[in-house]
């Protein structure tokens, strides 16, 4: 049964692949299974037929058969573990994997995501501009953190793995902001990631919702 994903109709990020739904898209891609894709308004989001799907109101949302997930790690997750290509065979390594599926997450995310709050949300209150240099200062360390674990490896652990598509998904989301092209060893991990045939497709399918949206609104 083809899966049914949903995403934004018009995008905040402009097309840039940084919505959460192109995680699940680069997943589907890469394990070669098709997908529908449901577009919804932010209006859409909050209404109770979304919001049945995800109680938070957000994207991505994840549909098979009477099976339906939210939150893009989870939906990751689950791909990997029910096609083969994104989680390796060896039990060890497959754990591995797993655990960097969720240092993406959890130890990555938050302070990429605190930057940005920092930097657009939260702009143009008074206290924003204190706030930024440490808010900065605790994504470099983190980064910092993982350029020294990655080192001079193409990915984490071996092959590519579904831990490494959420890290580059993750890490993506810190180039806007420039510190990411501080650390050149995490810059080249994520070049390596976006130059996968499977990310490229992802790329192009979002993408194109956003230029049909721009050139219908």
């Amino acid at each position: 049964m083809t899966a049914t994903i949903t995403a934004f109709v018009s995008s905040p990020d402009r097309g840039r692949g940084l919505a959460r739904d192109m995680r699940v898209r680069w997943a589907l891609e890469e394990v070669g299974q098709p997908y529908n894709v449901r577009l919804l308004s932010f209006k859409a989001m909050k209404e109770p037929a979304h919001l049945a799907l995800h109680p938070f109101g957000a994207i991505p949302t994840y549909e098979e058969g009477d099976l339906a997930l939210f939150e893009s790690g989870a939906i990751v997750f689950h791909i990997a573990e029910r096609h083969a290509g994104l989680l390796p065979h060896d039990a060890n390594a497959r754990a591995r994997a797993i655990t960097w599926i969720f240092a993406a997450i959890n130890s990555v995310e938050p302070p990429i995501w605190d930057l940005s709050l920092t930097r657009i949300i939260e702009g143009n209150e008074s206290w924003s501009k204190q706030r930024l240099p440490l808010v900065e200062e605790r994504l470099r360390k983190r980064l910092g953190e993982l350029s020294t674990r990655l080192g001079d490896a193409d990915w984490l652990d071996g092959g590519f793995s579904a831990g490494d598509l959420m890290m580059v998904a993750v890490l993506l989301r810190a180039k806007p902001s420039g510190i990411l092209n501080e650390f050149p060893k995490l810059s080249a991990y994520v070049a390596r990631g976006e130059a996968r045939p499977a990310y490229q497709r992802a790329f192009a399918a979002q993408l194109a919702v956003f230029t049909a949206s721009s050139a219908n609104g």
